[in-house]
């Protein structure tokens, strides 16, 4: 499995104030998307999130997501090494993903850009 790259995930309470500054910063336009009633924008390495509290707060108990070229294979590979899948994979707006938790605990996202099958 090749990991292709890494988001770092933040939760804003204002989606619209924070995109700005991560746009500059990233020097680049962010890509939006809604998904369970949370706002997402991702923008260079940045994942901002805004929305209800109770859906945030279970997604600050992701450390970051990771990309990979098949989450298939990021499955396959993760259980042979002893994670544990917590969800999916699942179709999103952008590909794929799953939810890993590793031997040591913590707990990450797995995503391709692979339109589902």
């Amino acid at each position: 499995m090749e990991i292709l790259g890494a988001s770092l995930r933040v939760c804003v309470d204002d989606l619209e104030t924070a995109v700005p500054f991560y746009e500059r910063l990233a020097g680049g336009r962010a890509l939006r998307f809604e998904r369970g009633g949370v706002q997402v924008a991702a923008v260079g390495c940045f994942l901002l999130m805004s929305g209800p509290a109770p859906a945030l707060e279970l997604l600050r108990k992701v450390a970051a997501t990771i990309a990979v070229e098949d989450v298939d294979e990021a499955h396959r590979v993760l259980t042979g090494l002893g994670a544990r899948i917590i969800a999916g994979p699942v179709p999103t707006p952008a590909g794929r993903n799953l939810i890993a938790a590793h031997p040591d605990g913590t707990v990450y996202e797995y995503v391709d850009r692979r339109p589902p099958a």
